[in-house]
């Protein structure tokens, strides 16, 4: 089999390269990447060597190259996005062209190819915020009520490609992922700003009070699932991935600081980011059920593992 991934310098995306290179030695990877603040050739150092990978340097939207790629691929799984919601409050207009207009050069393509399937990585942030105190979880049939431009932008393209699967019968899957953590993530994401920053003794940044709740999943969880919904999931079908792990970010934080052995004072409160969701939660209930997965890494060693390695990578 031959993928077109996009966006495969990226934090999951460089991840899952080298998973489901290891795990499936006939297939090959093409790999699109713009090579923006967020990607890096040095997330693909462990597949630099591998023929059945071949890395392209280039953006989503250049209808050209996206056309060239598409030749005698099977499968395309689109990673690539601008994914950071504070950086979406400053400039929403990138995040509208490479998550909305991107999408919809690739899904075009898709079509003119024949793509045997179109796989869209989304988010939770698509469906908004649930309140603090509540048992509920967003499903696949939750209400799309997007918060930040970031968010919006995802959901335009999920939209998109249902839209192409409804239209011209274009064979797609869309999954919705609560947050990542795990090695290769920017040092600009909440995790590894914690880490990095506590273990230099600065400041460890908390917006607001603190309690918002997240989701949280090992990246490479994410990438066993995305592998399970690539080959067994329904065309048209949406799926929810999370790990039943909801920490508050405060409390997160003061994780991190006890395995660093760093005292709580560096804990400081800063302003917070306008229209701040409170609390994600992700009910994965059909992924488990149909295909059928469930998430291996435990979070609290998961954790300590990513500790490890930003302490290791900082030296």
């Amino acid at each position: 089999m031959r993928l077109l991934v996009t966006g495969g310098a990226g934090f999951i995306g460089s991840n899952f390269v080298p998973y489901i290179l290891d795990k499936y030695r006939d297939y090959e990877v093409v790999n699109l990447d713009a090579l923006t603040y967020a990607g890096s050739l040095e997330n693909l150092r462990e597949v630099k060597n591998n023929r059945r990978h071949k890395f392209v340097r280039g953006r989503i939207e250049d209808g050209k190259l996206v056309d060239k790629l598409m030749r005698g691929v099977d499968t395309v799984i689109n990673f690539a996005a601008e994914s950071h919601v504070d950086r979406s409050i400053l400039e929403p207009q990138v995040f509208i062209t490479t998550n909305v207009l991107g999408t919809q050069i690739l899904l075009d393509a898709a079509l003119r190819h024949k793509i045997r399937l179109f796989y869209q990585i989304s988010t939770d942030e698509v469906y908004g915020a649930l309140r603090l105190g509540t048992k509920k979880r967003f499903t696949e049939n939750s209400p799309l009520r997007p918060n930040s431009p970031y968010s919006a932008s995802k959901t335009a393209a999920d939209l998109l490609v249902r839209a192409y699967h409804h239209t011209y019968g274009l064979p797609v899957v869309i999954s919705r992922c609560s947050n990542n953590y795990g090695p290769k993530q920017h040092p600009e994401k909440f995790i590894p700003t914690v880490i990095l920053n506590a273990i230099h003794d600065k400041p460890v940044p908390i917006y607001g009070d603190g309690l918002y709740v997240r989701d949280w999943i090992h990246v490479l969880d994410h990438c066993q699932a995305i592998d399970v919904i690539m080959h067994k999931g329904e065309p048209g079908e949406i799926y929810n991935i999370g790990a039943d792990n909801e920490r508050a970010n405060i409390d997160l934080a003061k994780k991190i600081l006890k395995i660093l052995g760093k005292p709580e004072s560096l804990l400081t409160s800063v302003k917070d980011r306008p229209g701040h969701d409170r609390r994600y939660a992700i009910d994965s209930t059909k992924l488990k059920r149909d295909p059928g997965w469930k998430p291996a890494i435990a979070f609290d060693r998961g954790l300590r593992e990513t500790v490890l390695y930003y302490s290791k990578a900082d030296k």
